[in-house]
């Protein structure tokens, strides 16, 4: 079933380690089909070396496993609850990054201190309460406290990105590492400001809506 999704979920959680957010066999991407409402995500305690499209597991929105070799990510229920609240997430990424997961630790957000932090995200970076992990607990507290970012932090346990695509949460879960470190390094340096509120607005605006688009121009 859903070969496709398969295929783009085990090509996401296969450059986790690429992007070197996840250790053993920790973190996880999974992805829901447009048409079924069914969701592909990583099975539970395998190697990335060891991962394929085929052992990929495909649950439903309420847990109910349809088609598996291996047992589903424990943060399975994590992901679901974010996907019943928001019709809108097509796909959730879930590392322990380093630097991002420094930040939770401490459970700091990551302010809006640089231009590329507001042109991917928008906004704050928020670092929610923490929460025990391996219910659908985590994925409510994570809806309630994202807000308009697609990256949040779980304090004292790590990073959750969402998208309406598989690439766009792995970007997205890439991105908020990048960005991490970068704040990280800086605030070992002195203390960082946060970008006004107008600039902020107007990064996000030429980064999503312009940024890569053709747009035709007469010259001379």
């Amino acid at each position: 079933m859903l070969e496709k999704l398969r295929e783009e979920v085990w090509h996401a959680n296969m450059a986790l380690p690429v992007h070197n957010l996840v250790t053993w066999t920790s973190g996880n991407v999974s992805g829901r089909d447009l048409e079924t409402g069914l969701v592909v995500i990583k099975p539970s305690g395998v190697l990335f070396d060891e991962l394929t499209p085929e052992n990929m597991v495909i649950v439903d929105l309420d847990g109910n496993i349809v088609e598996a070799t291996l047992g589903p990510s424990t943060d399975t229920a994590s992901h679901l609850s974010i996907y019943r609240h928001r019709p809108d997430v097509n796909a959730v990424t879930h590392t322990h990054s380093n630097y991002a997961t420094a930040f939770a630790a401490v459970g700091k957000s990551i302010p809006v201190c640089l231009t590329a932090i507001a042109d991917e995200f928008g906004t704050t970076i928020p670092c929610a309460p923490y929460v025990r992990i391996g219910d659908q607990e985590i994925g409510e507290t994570i809806v309630r406290h994202i807000g308009t970012s697609v990256a949040i932090l779980m304090q004292q346990h790590g990073v959750f990105t969402i998208g309406a695509t598989v690439k766009k949460a792995l970007k997205a879960a890439v991105m908020v590492e990048d960005v991490a470190r970068t704040v990280w390094l800086a605030m070992q340096i002195g203390q960082v400001a946060e970008l006004p509120a107008e600039e902020i607005a107007a990064n996000f605006d030429r980064y999503q809506n312009r940024y890569g688009t053709f747009a035709a121009s007469k010259i001379g």
